[in-house]
């Protein structure tokens, strides 16, 4: 890693820091923090940040292909 002393140095001050301090999630509590449709929110999320971006992006690679093909 390129600066890998600074960023050692910078999570040893965290850890530091945060001694006393419970992290906010842990991976086993997770669940308990999740409610009942909040799995289905953030998949309905998720698709609708990346499906317009990957419509986008599959468009213009038709539009390529239409170009080479279709306009030698």
């Amino acid at each position: 890693m390129l600066f890998q002393g600074r960023y050692d140095k910078a999570r040893k001050l965290q850890k530091e820091r945060m001694q006393g301090q419970d992290r906010a999630v842990d991976e086993e509590n997770l669940e308990d923090k999740i409610e009942k449709n909040d799995t289905l929110a953030m998949i309905l999320s998720a698709l609708l940040v990346f499906l317009p971006a990957a419509i986008l992006i599959l468009g213009a690679v038709a539009l390529l292909g239409y170009l080479f093909v279709v306009r030698p």
